[in-house]
C-alpha cells in the first residue's frame, strides 16, 4: 500500500500540496478554537453538591461530577477558584488539578474542548465548629469563563461537633452519655472493657463506630436504654452510597460486640444495633451463669452473624433478629431462652443463612446443649426451611417449642414432634418468600423493612398468655386476651 503523501504528489501538483496541507491546517486550528462569546457556557449538571451531616475534623468520602461542553465551540477557563480557600475545609480538584495552598486555591487556563468533559472532585473536612454543635458550611466553586461569564458550584455540608476516641480501654467503671454534651462519638479501634471494668451506656446515646471498631468485653457491659429513649450502635457513614440511599443501610459498617470467656452479667435493653459485620459473639463460658441479657432491642441487617453464642446462657426476650448474611441466630450447645422473638432472615446483598440456627456439635468441639426453649416467637425467612439442627447424639441435646411460628417443614416422626407444642407451621409449600406476608413491610429492593405484624398474619393473636411479656418491643402493652407472637 502506498503511502498517502506519495498518493498525494501523485494526484496534486506541487503548488497543490501547498493548498492542501493550508486546508488541513484550517481544519486542525476549527477543532482548537475557543470561544469568547459569551452565550457559549458549560453545562454544569448539579448547581450545588451537598455533603448532608459529617462530623466536624473528620475526613468525608469525596463526591464527583462531570462537567460538559456542549456549546459547539472550545471554552477556556481563565480562572477556576475555591471561593473560601482554606477557611471552609473543602478541598477540590478539578480536570487533576488539586485547588490546594500551593496554587492560591485555583489554576488557570483550563480548557473544555467542544463535545469534551473534565471531571470535579469534592472532598470536605470541616473545622471545629467551637461551642456550636451544628454549624452550616458553605462555599463556592467558580468557573471564570474568558468571555468574562462566571458560573458557579454551590458546596454545602451541615457539620456535627464530634468526639473522636481510638483504642478505647476501660480500666475502671465508666458511663457513655452523649446526650449531655449533644456531641456525637466516633469510635476508631474499638472500645476495649478490662475484665474488672463495668461499662454502662446511658439511654439515649448514639455511638458511631469506624469500620475496624467495636466493642470487646472482658468485664460487664450494661446497655440499658428505655422505650423511650433507645440506644443506637452503628457505624460512621452519615453519607449516602447513592441519591437517598444512605450508607447506613448497608451491612458490614463496624465490628459488633464480643463476649470474651470470663465475661459474664451483662444486659441489652431497649438497644438498637444494626449495619455491622457479626452483632454479637459470646465466647464459650460456665453455663451455670448468666452469659447476657437481651431485651426489647433490634439486631438488624449484619454481614455475618445476628448472635453467635458457643456454649453460653443467654436470655433474649422482645427482640427483633433481622436479616443476616450468616445465621439471624446461631446457638451451639449451652442454654438459650427465646421469649416472644421476631426472628426473620430477609437479607438482601447476597446467599444467607438459617433464621435460627441450633446444634451440639462445631466441628471437633461438642458443647452439650442444656437448653433451648422457644416461647411466642416468629421464625421465619424467604427460604422453605429458615431452622437448621445438627445433633452429635454423644452429648444432651434439649430443646423444645411453644406457641410459636416456623418456616420449616412440620414433622411427621413421633420422636420429634414430641419437641413442638401449638406451632403454626408456615406453608413451605406456598410461593417462596410467602414468609414476608407476616409483616407490615419487606422491600429487599429499596431495602425497606417493617417487621410489625401485618393484619393478615397468622401470629396476630396466636401467642399463650402463659409465656406473655406485658411489654412488648415497643414498650407498649399486651393484651393477655389477644396474645401477639413475635416482639410487637
Amino acid at each position: 500500500m502506498q503511502s498517502i503523501a506519495k498518493l498525494l504528489l501523485k494526484i496534486l501538483p506541487l503548488g497543490g500540496l501547498g493548498g492542501l496541507f493550508t486546508l488541513l491546517l484550517i481544519s486542525c486550528n476549527d477543532d482548537d478554537t475557543f470561544t469568547t462569546s459569551r452565550a457559549n457556557m458549560l453545562f454544569i449538571p448539579v448547581d450545588t453538591v451537598k455533603m448532608d451531616t459529617v462530623f466536624a475534623n473528620i475526613p468525608v468520602a469525596s463526591k464527583k461530577f462531570w462537567i460538559y461542553n456542549y456549546s459547539g465551540d472550545g471554552i477556556r477557563c481563565s480562572n477556576v477558584r475555591l471561593q473560601n480557600g482554606n477557611q471552609s475545609g473543602f478541598r477540590v480538584n478539578v480536570n487533576g488539578i488539586y485547588l490546594g495552598e500551593q496554587t492560591g486555591y485555583q489554576t488557570n487556563d483550563v480548557e473544555v474542548r467542544k463535545g469534551d468533559s473534565i471531571r470535579v472532585f469534592v472532598e470536605l473536612t470541616s473545622p471545629d465548629n467551637g461551642s456550636a454543635l451544628y454549624k452550616e458550611i458553605d462555599d463556592n466553586l467558580i468557573f471564570r469563563l474568558e468571555s468574562g461569564v462566571e458560573q458557579v458550584v454551590k458546596l454545602n455540608a451541615c457539620a456535627w461537633n464530634a468526639d473522636i476516641v481510638r483504642n478505647l480501654e476501660v480500666k475502671r467503671d465508666t458511663t457513655i452519655d452523649t446526650t449531655i454534651s449533644g456531641k456525637a462519638l466516633v469510635v476508631y479501634g474499638g472500645i476495649t472493657v478490662d475484665s474488672l471494668a463495668t461499662l454502662k451506656i446511658a439511654p439515649g446515646t448514639t455511638i458511631y463506630f469506624h469500620d475496624d471498631a467495636g466493642i470487646n468485653v472482658k468485664g460487664k457491659l450494661l446497655c440499658q436504654g428505655t422505650a423511650e429513649k433507645n440506644i443506637t450502635l452503628r457505624g460512621d457513614r452519615l453519607d449516602d452510597i447513592l441519591k437517598d440511599t444512605p450508607y447506613d443501610i448497608l451491612s458490614g459498617r463496624w465490628q459488633g460486640i464480643h463476649f470474651a470467656q470470663n465475661s459474664y452479667d451483662n444486659v441489652i435493653e431497649y438497644t438498637d444495633l444494626h449495619g455491622g459485620k457479626n452483632a454479637i459473639v459470646c465466647d464459650s463460658s460456665d453455663v451455670s451463669r448468666s452469659k447476657v441479657n437481651i431485651n426489647s432491642s433490634t439486631i438488624h441487617n449484619f454481614k455475618g452473624y445476628g448472635l453467635a453464642l458457643t456454649n453460653s446462657n443467654v436470655y433474649v426476650a422482645n427482640t427483633q433478629i433481622t436479616n443476616a448474611g450468616g445465621d439471624c441466630v446461631a446457638v451451639c450447645g449451652g442454654e438459650l431462652s427465646l421469649i416472644h422473638n421476631t426472628i426473620a432472615q430477609f437479607y438482601p446483598f447476597s446467599e444467607c443463612g438459617a433464621a435460627l440456627r441450633f446444634a451440639n456439635t462445631n466441628g471437633e468441639d461438642v458443647y452439650p446443649l442444656a437448653k433451648l426453649e422457644v416461647k411466642n416467637c416468629i421464625i421465619t425467612g424467604y427460604y422453605n426451611d429458615v431452622v437448621m439442627v445438627a445433633s452429635n447424639d454423644s452429648v444432651a441435646f434439649n430443646y423444645h417449642f411453644y406457641d410459636s411460628m416456623l418456616r420449616t417443614p412440620e414433622p411427621k416422626d413421633a420422636a420429634y414432634t414430641k419437641y413442638f407444642d401449638n406451632i403454626i407451621w408456615e406453608d413451605v409449600e406456598d410461593t417462596i418468600c410467602s414468609g414476608r406476608k407476616n409483616f407490615a413491610k419487606i422491600d429487599n429492593d429499596q431495602f425497606v423493612y417493617d417487621f410489625h405484624l401485618a393484619p393478615v398474619s397468622k401470629a396476630n393473636g396466636s401467642g399463650n398468655a402463659q409465656w406473655m411479656l406485658p411489654l412488648n418491643r415497643d414498650g407498649v402493652a399486651r393484651d393477655e386476651k389477644n396474645v401477639n407472637m413475635g416482639c410487637y
